[in-house]
C-alpha cells in the first residue's frame, strides 16, 4: 500500500474533514483517508495512487492543497 501525504488548508471542523474524506474515498485506489484538521493534513493510503486526482478531490471537496509534504 501507497500512503500520500498533503498540507490542506482551509480546514476547521469535522465537517471539513467529513467533506475531505468523502470525495478522496471516491477516488480509485483509495482505501484509507485520515484528516487531521488541527495539523490541516491529509494522508491517502491506497494502491495506484493518483496525486492529480488526489489533489482535484480535495479541491472539489472546497479545499486547497497547500503541498506535498511526503510521497
Amino acid at each position: 500500500m501507497t500512503r500520500k501525504h498533503h498540507l490542506v488548508t482551509g480546514m476547521s471542523c469535522r465537517h471539513c474533514a467529513a467533506s475531505i474524506t468523502e470525495e478522496l474515498s471516491e477516488v480509485p485506489g483509495v482505501t484509507e483517508v485520515d484528516v487531521d484538521v488541527t495539523a490541516g493534513s491529509v494522508s491517502v493510503g491506497g494502491t495506484d495512487l493518483d496525486d492529480a486526482r488526489l489533489r482535484a478531490a480535495v479541491v472539489a471537496a472546497g479545499y486547497e492543497v497547500a503541498e506535498r509534504t511526503a510521497a
